[in-house]
């Protein structure tokens, strides 16, 4: 099955962007090369277009989908890279624990943004707590009447992005820490139903690669 339904990307330019983990009070300085981000989450009707079905929802078609764990976010990615005609990025697995997952990183397909990407993505050349006032920008807490909404209906950030903070958590490539909590991936974002702390540029949390919940979807990424 092809996609049927238009996937806004925007090409970022390169840069460096420090990171930051508020459990262990540490930062990092990571530089990003040029990539392309998808201008919103992957939304329940792209999903159903390349897939055929989307997890069962009352949210409608143009909300982002979720309830999608790490692993299912990774094969969407090369069903529709293959869809389009790009090289996919990743190898296939049935370790549930998705550790024999690789990252082709020379692949022109669809693909998770890593983690530094995504915050590079979100700050958008922002040094703040986010990108803009909160109301304004995200769907959370005070102002999604408790449900996920439809994408791109928020203010986006300086580079075009919609959503990056608020309406759902986006999965990210990278594992965790893998010395503390094994195969556990990032997600970052915040979503509909948390508070403002949640709902931060610097946010980070984590679970199983199988964890499937009502507000985590995901992004793409391209390589460039």
């Amino acid at each position: 099955m092809t996609a049927s339904v238009p996937l806004p990307m925007i090409a970022l330019p390169a840069g460096e962007i420090v990171l930051r983990d508020e459990g262990t009070k540490t930062s990092w300085r990571t530089e990003v090369g040029s990539f392309a981000m998808a201008s919103h989450p992957v939304t329940r009707e792209l999903y159903r277009s390349v897939l055929g079905v989307a997890p069962e929802s009352p949210a409608g078609p143009w909300t982002p989908v979720t309830d999608v764990s790490w692993l299912d976010a990774v094969r969407f990615c090369d069903l529709l890279s293959r869809a389009e005609g790009f090289r996919p990025c990743y190898t296939p697995t049935t370790d549930p624990n998705a550790q024999d997952v690789l990252w082709d990183r020379d692949a022109d397909g669809y693909r998770l943004p890593s983690e530094a990407e995504w915050e590079y993505a979100c700050r958008a050349g922002s040094s703040d707590v986010r990108y803009g006032d909160l109301d304004e920008i995200a769907w959370y807490r005070a102002n999604s009447g408790g449900r996920a909404r439809e994408v791109a209906t928020r203010e986006p950030n300086a580079w075009g992005l919609h959503d990056m903070i608020g309406n759902a958590w986006e999965w990210c490539w990278d594992v965790y820490d893998p010395v503390v909590y094994g195969p556990y991936r990032v997600f970052r974002g915040g979503g509909w139903q948390d508070p403002p702390r949640g709902c931060r540029a610097s946010c980070r949390r984590k679970s199983h690669p199988t964890l499937r919940v009502d507000d985590l979807g995901f992004r793409l990424a391209r390589s460039l």
